[in-house]
């Protein structure tokens, strides 16, 4: 039923024990348990991708995370409306929960998958997926300082013996390779913790549940070795292992990401127009429009300056000309300034009106 996924996994385990087996020797314990390690870290690579967006995804609810506290507090009443708020929050910031999820989806079937590949390599199989009986009798007779790697602790001594290894040799090995476990998934949970932002933790149940499960997940991998195969526990210790490398390798990546963000915003406001000494901000870009506005009148009032100093010229030309046509036909010129004329009266006009008559 689950062929799809067991095929995979075991041809990415015989592909690495042919790497190692042909160095270390095919029936070596420790070629075997790095085909392990490296089957880990396949995985990982290939999931770093969606490991990388989780941790983008994370930084950006934590950034926003004072409006989720707020959606909370309104709609605490309306859990249907809160989702939906909290739900259009999240798309509007870009980010997608499901998709934080992926990575840890999608290790749970390879471990699933690897479980029941390693209960596979008995004695009386032929074959296991991928591997031939060649490749299960290498698995069978390979070991670590005596242990078996298929085999677990709390199995009888009559199947440990059936398998050529003891009790003894099992715990000798098994027991280090569960503490070593335990401290990596406890050394990965508290850096993960401490990575966390101040608002983030900021709500008493995730900070509560964050701290349960730094100490619940380290006694979870100590004891689930006494029932699950050696080659599981070197699994649990891999995996751990590289979350550890990985988290510390994508937020320095993601830091300087940050740094890059915040440079190119200190780039942009220095860049912007700043306002004159003794200048509002809101007034710089209407002072420099109104100065504008006033050098254009200015250019205007000139130039209309200009021209009526110039057509005052030309009519002055032209009264000239005229009173010396009128002093040759023996009439006297009027005595009347060219530009300041006097305002005169209606009736004042009419006298001079029929005085000019007169002289004529």
């Amino acid at each position: 039923m689950f062929d799809f996924i067991l095929y995979p996994v075991s041809a990415i385990l015989w592909f690495w024990h042919q790497v190692f087996g042909s160095v270390l020797g095919p029936d070596n314990g420790f070629a075997w348990a790095l085909s392990v390690f490296f089957l880990v870290f396949t995985l990982r690579v290939v999931l770093l991708k969606p490991a990388i967006s989780q941790m983008r995804a994370g930084r950006k609810m934590a950034k926003f995370s004072p409006q989720i506290q707020k959606l909370r507090e309104k709609y605490k009443n309306d859990k249907q409306r809160m989702a939906q708020e909290m739900q259009k929050l999240q798309s509007e910031h870009g980010v997608n929960p499901v998709g934080g999820c992926l990575p840890a989806l999608l290790q749970i079937p390879v471990f699933l998958s690897l479980f029941h590949v390693l209960r596979g390599f008995t004695p009386q199989a032929p074959s296991n997926y991928i591997f031939d009986r060649a490749g299960v009798v290498s698995f069978i007779n390979a070991d670590i300082f005596g242990a078996k790697l298929g085999n677990w602790l709390t199995q009888s001594q009559a199947v440990l013996q059936q398998f050529g290894t003891s009790r003894m040799n099992m715990i000798a090995v098994g027991v280090p390779l569960m503490v070593i476990a335990s401290i990596a998934t406890f050394t990965t949970m508290r850096m993960s913790m401490k990575r966390q932002t101040d608002a983030s933790m900021a709500n008493p149940q995730t900070a509560m549940m964050g701290k349960v499960m730094m100490y619940i997940a380290p006694v979870g991998t100590l004891f689930s070795g006494w029932v699950l195969p050696i080659a599981v526990v070197l699994y649990f210790m891999a995996n751990n292992i590289w979350t550890l490398g990985q988290q510390h390798f994508i937020s320095n990546k993601l830091d300087k990401e940050q740094e890059r963000e915040k440079e190119r915003e200190l780039a942009a406001k220095k860049e912007a127009p700043r306002p004159k000494p003794g200048q509002k901000p809101g007034q710089a870009k209407g002072s420099d429009d109104a100065k504008a506005d006033a050098g254009t009148e200015d250019e205007a009032a000139s130039e209309s300056s200009d021209n009526g100093s110039g057509g005052a010229a030309a009519v002055a030309g032209k009264s000239g000309g005229g009173q010396k046509t009128g002093q040759r036909n023996g009439s006297k010129p009027a005595n009347r300034r060219p530009q300041q004329q006097k305002k005169q009266r209606p009736g004042k006009q009419a006298q001079a009106a029929k005085k000019q008559k007169k002289r004529r």
